[in-house]
């Protein structure tokens, strides 16, 4: 269990079950000298080449052999999550980090999501006897293009202003965890600053491809500090008060990672589990647009909740703190 972050930030599943496997593959790709980047990319593709099988109607429209394309479509995703996984272990193991493979690692399930979207507005277009019946809708060809104009708005709200917001939200609280518990080498808390540096100080000539790849991380994390404004405060504050946030006393570290604690699982709902828990429900049951609606209504309660309980125990240390200045 060397490879793992941390104990802390992994639920039942991925302890029990994804992460035994991943590393049995990590183990795998150490002997054949796979680049841990090679198998984040093999999980882009394995991820993305589900959108076919997620295309099909299952069982409701389609009978034994759609419930049997949907089938292999969970299993894709799950190998997808698998490597994507086994990505970080394998980096561990060998010592191949990078801050490409960061980036890299923050854009696979974007990879896999969007063409699964995409094909799940398609499948809406040709499978909606359901839904239509449930609304009282007649089924024709005017109502069914409004109809599927209204599901592709919700799923760009779903993948980008739901999933992409949750998840970065989600990874965020992770790496503050393994930042107190591990220190900063222990974590992959990056902030928007150094990495604005980082590009400044990359030449053009020779590394285009790879000031994209910057450019499109200090983004991320400018969206990961503008959602976390309790946080950044507390950490501005044990700059002024300790000098440096991994300077701060023993019994201020334990409170933050007690009250991180109580975070983790909510935040772990906003990642790959409990997600594909649900999304995979909705598309064996052939009412796939509904996980459009669930992500932005019932994950994004989760996210709020999540968010709230963490922004607020930074702010009551930082008020104390402060105080005390």
């Amino acid at each position: 269990m060397s490879t793992l972050k941390s104990s802390d930030t992994e639920d039942w599943l991925d302890y029990r079950v994804i992460r035994p496997l991943s590393y049995l593959w990590a183990l795998l790709f150490a002997k054949l000298d796979v680049h841990p980047n090679t198998v984040t990319i093999m999980s882009m593709f394995i991820g993305a080449g589900s959108a076919y099988f997620y295309a099909q109607p299952s069982f409701w429209y389609d009978g034994w052999n759609g419930l049997m394309m949907n089938v292999i479509a969970v299993l894709l995703l799950l190998w997808a999550d698998i490597f994507d996984c086994c990505d970080g272990q394998l980096a561990r193991m060998t010592g191949k980090k990078s801050r490409l493979g960061r980036i890299l690692d923050g854009l696979a399930g974007f990879t896999w999501f969007i063409p699964i979207y995409l094909v799940l507005v398609y499948r809406f277009y040709c499978y909606h006897d359901i839904e239509f019946g449930w609304l009282g809708i007649e089924n024709n060809e005017q109502n069914t293009l409004i109809a599927t104009a209204i599901v592709f708005v919700l799923g760009l709200v779903s993948g980008f202003l739901g999933m992409g917001a949750q998840q970065r939200l989600a990874d965020y609280y992770i790496q503050v965890h393994l930042f107190f518990l591990k220190g900063e080498k222990g974590s992959e808390l990056d902030n928007s600053i150094t990495q604005q540096k980082i590009y400044d100080e990359t030449p053009w000539e020779g590394n285009r491809v790879w000031k994209y790849f910057l450019k499109t991380y200090i983004d991320y994390t400018k969206k990961q500090e503008a959602t976390t404004p309790q946080f950044q405060r507390m950490m501005a504050t044990f700059k002024e008060k300790y000098g440096d946030a991994s300077a701060i006393p023993a019994e201020l570290r334990e409170e933050i990672l007690r009250e991180s604690r109580g975070v983790l699982p909510w935040s772990s709902a906003l990642t790959f589990n409990f997600r594909s828990a649900m999304f995979w429900l909705f598309c064996l049951c052939d009412i796939p647009a509904m996980n459009f609606v669930w992500e932005i209504v019932g994950m994004g309660l989760i996210w709020a909740y999540t968010r709230h309980r963490h922004e607020a125990f930074c702010k009551r240390i930082a008020d104390r703190l402060n105080k005390n200045l």
